[in-house]
């Protein structure tokens, strides 16, 4: 059984989680949208040792922690025409259009999404037809990815699913062999989205984040950390979640 020691120290005034596990080297990692830190350490490193290790990379957790206050930020959604919408990376304009038919989302001319709704739907209404036309293109992007990946990492996955999560793009129950994937990743490119792919399904060959994982992360996508910086830069939605 893995052992995992979570808890908190501060460093000049900058909270730092720490996480003790079974691995052999120090990994520090910023994470959006608040430029949380957290360093994942081997058991036998001690909270000092951690404390000088994150010293000497200040300048860097400040930069990017800086990149990420100066992150485009969408505010709460309202679902009315004129408003801003992402899909797979591109920014759209919606226009709600009112009918009697059944509700559904359409691309117009690579630059609106038309919400087809019925007369009287409210925000709520709305909200619900467009995330599930969002939840039905991200699915449909996601199953030839998994079959692509599986063949070429080698690894056969259980179950997979879509839903809305404020902490991970992406999770994976290895016993299970299940992984579960962020509503939010049809917002973003499609290389975005098959990178967490890949890095989900890595988990099945290695659980933790350790320099085993990287060596397969570089072999099987050696652009990765391009894609993980990439999907960090883009613009966050009016919740606080992260990677």
């Amino acid at each position: 059984m893995s052992i995992e020691e979570r808890h908190q120290i501060t460093v000049q005034g900058l909270i730092v989680d720490v996480v003790r596990k079974d691995i052999k080297n120090l990994h520090l990692g910023v994470y959006p949208p608040n430029g949380r830190v957290r360093v994942a350490a081997p058991l036998r490193v001690n909270d000092e040792a951690v404390r000088l290790f994150t010293i000497s990379r200040l300048p860097w957790i400040k930069r990017q922690q800086a990149k990420f206050e100066g992150q485009e930020r969408q505010s709460a959604r309202e679902f009315i025409s004129g408003e801003s919408h992402y899909y797979q990376g591109h920014r759209y304009l919606l226009n709600v259009i009112y009918q009697e038919g059944p509700p559904t989302v359409i691309i117009r001319n690579n630059k609106f999404l038309d919400l087809f709704v019925r007369v009287g739907s409210d925000t709520a209404t709305r909200e619900r037809v467009f995330i599930n036309w969002y939840r039905q293109r991200l699915k449909a992007e996601i199953l030839p990815l998994i079959e692509k990946w599986e063949t070429i990492i080698g690894v056969k996955v259980a179950e997979w699913g879509v839903k809305q999560m404020k902490t991970r793009w992406g999770t994976c129950t290895i016993n299970a062999r299940r992984i579960w994937l962020n509503l939010e990743l049809i917002k973003k490119p499609a290389h975005c989205l098959e990178y967490i792919i890949v890095h989900e399904l890595i988990h099945l060959l290695e659980r933790h984040h350790n320099d085993r994982f990287v060596k397969y992360m570089n072999s099987f996508m050696p652009l990765w950390q391009h894609y993980r910086e990439e999907l960090n830069r883009e613009p966050l939605g009016h919740a606080s979640w992260e990677y």
